[in-house]
């Protein structure tokens, strides 16, 4: 079976989209799935406005008219609802082709932290991306339930998994005053790092990752550590070194980093809010509560045994076959394909 992927995130950004879609595609090889992706690297880009980190696409539709008639899917999935997402949403829907899409972000909460636009308009506008789509997928039971009460139609669970071969448990020492209290993503507004940053705690503060808000984070808490983005082995031992993972955001739907931290046996202080009530739940790998710093104090106490364990339930091979039965049970397979077919896998 061959799955075209078309993502506005692609390398070299660093989220949660990225590495969600790279490693369904490395765990499609065992299903004998080929994932191929059109991504901005295929057109010309320009800067997103307030992230200028972010290239945004400018395709055409001839141009990806081409691509996906190169591709010869089976089937179609819409990763993102920027230019490339909208681009291939209009070519499906003109050639009345079935097609599925995923909800990784939560637009309405990432623009407000930017413009005053009212949250009901992006909901309204989300709507009507996904509207088309044999199936919407979301990460986790409770976002695909608020989905369905804000009106959207075939909402699918789609869940997320970690690589526990690259985080585990290891002795590394950061020779940093101790606890270290660590936070791994982007530094953005949206983000929530201040209601971090702001609390009164022993040890150290380490920040991990890059973004807009970088600089004056910097400069306004220079007893923070920022380390930047760290990828890999590196980003996995800094895991291992920490005591406790910080994860202060309300507007992720998921938070792969929360997998990540639970993996490398490090607990989690966070708000209850949906992303890490959607993981956490009442495991007791996680201290969820209003008052963060309270969080972070408690989760010192947490196992770190009980963090691994709990993280083994999650795998990218099951995520895979999540993924790819949903396209097969909505029937979202292209004429004249039967999806049967296996393929050489392409990366």
């Amino acid at each position: 079976m061959r799955i075209l992927v078309a993502t506005d995130a692609w390398h070299p950004q660093v989220n949660g989209v990225v590495r969600t879609l790279t490693k369904l595609a490395d765990a499609g090889q065992s299903l004998g799935v080929e994932f191929s992706f059109l991504t901005p690297q295929s057109f010309r880009t320009f800067a997103m406005p307030s992230y200028r980190d972010v290239r945004l696409a400018m395709p055409r539709p001839a141009r990806i008219a081409k691509l996906i008639e190169e591709a010869r899917p089976d089937s179609i999935h819409i990763a993102t609802e920027g230019p490339i997402g909208l681009m291939v949403r209009r070519y499906c829907r003109q050639r009345k082709l079935p097609f599925t899409t995923s909800f990784h972000t939560r637009f309405p909460e990432y623009v407000r932290a930017r413009v005053p636009v009212p949250s009901s308009l992006i909901w309204r506008a989300l709507r009507r991306f996904h509207s088309p789509s044999r199936a919407v997928m979301a990460a986790t039971p409770a976002l695909a339930r608020e989905l369905g009460e804000r009106g959207f139609d075939n909402v699918v669970l789609w869940p997320r998994g970690v690589d526990t071969h690259l985080f585990h448990p290891r002795a590394i020492d950061l020779c940093l005053p101790a606890p270290v209290f660590l936070s791994v993503g982007r530094v953005a507004v949206e983000k929530n790092l201040e209601a971090f940053l702001d609390l009164d705690l022993p040890g150290t503060k380490v920040i991990v990752g890059d973004g807009p808000a970088r600089a004056a984070l910097e400069e306004a808490y220079p007893d923070a550590i920022f380390l930047g983005e760290r990828h890999g082995e590196a980003l996995a031992e800094i895991y291992a070194a920490a005591d406790v993972f910080v994860f202060p955001s309300k507007t992720d739907t998921f938070g792969l980093v929360l997998l990540e931290a639970l993996a490398s046996g490090l607990p989690v202080a966070a708000f209850p809010v949906k992303g890490p009530r959607d993981v956490i739940g009442n495991a007791p790998v996680g201290a969820l509560d209003h008052d963060l710093r309270n969080a972070c104090f408690a989760a010192l106490d947490i196992s770190r045994q009980d963090c691994v364990a709990f993280a083994t339930n999650y795998t990218w091979e099951a995520s895979a076959r999540a993924f790819v039965d949903s396209i097969e049970a909505v029937g979202a397979v292209l004429p004249g394909r039967n999806g049967a077919e296996q393929a050489r896998f392409v990366a």
